[in-house]
């Protein structure tokens, strides 16, 4: 039985209790870093993550290292897929250092 199926909503809830609130991410790097760490907290593989926004497990992988030239199309399907959001605003005055010091 697929997973998504009998329970559609358990990784969105998984994500949406355990994932900090607000994150900021200035690089594609930190983006890989915040997905990786929403996917493992949802229990999920990345092939897992894969299979439910139908991309490879490599590219679940790429993007999660911050490979630069993703598609935009692949982040906004990781995102969903793991109830999380794109904010865009104005940038905090907080050095490039203070934000690496969250990964």
């Amino acid at each position: 039985m697929n997973p998504y199926i009998a329970n559609p909503y358990r990784f969105a809830y998984i994500a949406i209790m355990e994932v900090p609130k607000n994150q900021i991410a200035r690089n594609e790097r930190q983006i890989g870093a915040i997905l990786r760490r929403a996917r493992k907290q949802a229990g999920l593989t990345q092939g897992a993550l894969g299979d439910h926004i139908h991309l490879r497990q490599a590219t679940v992988s790429r993007l999660e290292a911050g490979e630069p030239a993703m598609q935009l199309r692949t982040l906004m399907a990781a995102l969903a897929a793991l109830d999380l959001e794109l904010v865009i605003r104005y940038r905090t005055k907080g050095s490039s250092a203070d934000i690496e010091d969250l990964f």
